[in-house]
């Protein structure tokens, strides 16, 4: 069984993002990366279906020299190939997802797999763009995932609850937080990913959508207001709600 696991270099979500001098990035001096928490449920779930089928693991990401770093981490889970498709340009998700699906067309796997959403520009969207150009069917936000021959049958998050689909590989998994409990590299792991070699492909150039005008930092929050202590306060906390809040 050939799977693909597609992985994100996401700043920590620790770290104190900075607009860069462009107006348009942030700063990445001082930011520590991290593989994208979400992606850590979908290499698991790919590990996990390697012990029970056998077969491959392939991680693959979009980006510069430093997403190298992040592959490390994946090949120290116990992913067994590494592919960087390096652009140090700028892409959107529509142009991350191109170069994803042209790498992932050629190499025909049984199933590709991604976290539900990357937690930089949270937009949820690369999974399923992936799949439809593709062609491949999809289920995302799934929390449980059983793979029998060329068939597979998913439970998802739906609001309110939960829904059971069945599909035919190959076909495009998004994980969500639930799914599995992710394993820490061992120390044999890591060591062994240092001399692992990180393959190198150049992804055909970036066809953007969208273009970023610019970026900023939200507005500081205002002082807090105390109306109050009582009942009696009601009436003026309604009326600050509606004139000035203006939520009601």
């Amino acid at each position: 069984m050939k799977i693909i696991v597609c992985i994100n270099h996401v700043p920590d979500s620790t770290t104190k993002v900075k607009v860069g001098g462009d107006g348009k990035t942030i700063d990445k001096a001082g930011v520590n990366f991290v593989i994208n928490p979400y992606d850590e449920f979908a290499v698991e779930e790919c590990l996990r279906l390697k012990e029970k089928n056998g077969g491959e693991v392939i991680g693959v990401s979009v980006g510069g020299e430093a997403n190298k770093e992040t592959l490390r981490k994946a090949l120290a889970m116990g992913v067994d190939r590494a592919v960087l498709l390096k652009d140090d340009g700028v892409r959107d998700s529509y142009a991350v997802a191109q170069a994803l699906s042209d790498f992932i067309r050629e190499a025909a796997p049984d199933a590709v797999f991604f976290g539900k959403q990357s937690i930089d520009y949270d937009d949820t969207a690369v999974g399923s763009m992936v799949a439809e150009m593709l062609g491949y069917p999809s289920v995302s936000v799934a929390v449980k995932i059983g793979i029998s021959g060329n068939n597979a049958v998913v439970e998802r998050e739906i609001e309110g609850g939960h829904e059971k689909v069945t599909l035919k590989l190959p076909a495009v998994f998004t994980a969500q937080k639930g799914l599995n409990e992710p394993r820490y590299p061992s120390l044999k792991g890591i060591m062994a990913a240092k001399s692992k070699p990180v393959e190198e492909k150049t992804p055909a150039p970036a066809r953007n959508k969208t273009e970023i005008l610019a970026m900023r930092k939200p507005a500081a929050k205002g002082a807090g207001k105390i109306v109050g202590t009582d009942a009696t306060a009601m009436a003026e906390l309604v009326r600050l709600l509606h004139e000035e809040a203006k939520v009601i």
